[in-house]
């Protein structure tokens, strides 16, 4: 009896881990298939409408259709991912101008990036901001983070089969114990 107690307890922990588990897939990944790349914000400098920790996802858009006041993902020259806001578009030079909204000066005025961004930087614009899923999406994408769900899935794996041959021996004993003499 405790056996299958403990059977259908495993079983609904499974399942909430399944939905959670294909909840972080398409989170990450899934979103791809409908034109979405999800980035972490690992700086503070969009604070407080991107906080660090969030998950953004930005889709591609092409230069012309940017607007002032669009936060928008973009290359440095050294590879670098930065998100920040347009102040000035300057079409002429096909240039953007950006700027972190956290990040003022000593008299609170916001500072403007040192340079501007070129349109063929442009990544995309912001669409979407979940607080906090950019921490998960780091650590399960990165060593230990990686390993620690790897181990994760083997001990569910190694738990589900152990219940399950418990479970069978106990139900293989009680059936043997109530066999017609002649079958055990």
């Amino acid at each position: 009896m405790v056996w299958k107690m403990l059977a259908r307890i495993w079983n609904a922990v499974l399942a909430v881990l399944l939905a959670l588990v294909a909840a972080l897939v398409i989170a990450f990944a899934g979103v791809r298939l409908i034109g979405l790349t999800p980035y972490a914000v690992l700086s503070g400098s969009m604070e407080p409408e991107l906080p660090v920790g969030s998950l953004i996802y930005v889709r591609a858009v092409d230069p012309s259709e940017v607007v002032v006041g669009d936060a928008i993902t973009f290359k440095l020259e050294s590879g670098t991912l930065v998100t920040h806001e347009v102040y000035e578009i300057d079409s002429a030079a096909r240039e953007f101008k950006t700027h972190g909204i956290a990040n003022v000066d000593s008299q609170g005025n916001i500072s403007p990036d040192a340079a501007p961004v070129p349109w063929s930087s442009l990544a995309g614009s912001v669409v979407a901001c979940v607080p906090l899923l950019g921490y998960v999406n780091v650590f399960v994408t990165q060593p230990p983070g990686v390993f620690m769900v790897i181990a994760g899935v083997a001990v569910v794996i190694g738990v589900s089969i152990v219940i399950e041959l418990v479970g069978a021996g106990r139900h293989d004993k009680r059936e043997a114990a109530h066999a017609p003499k002649h079958m055990r």
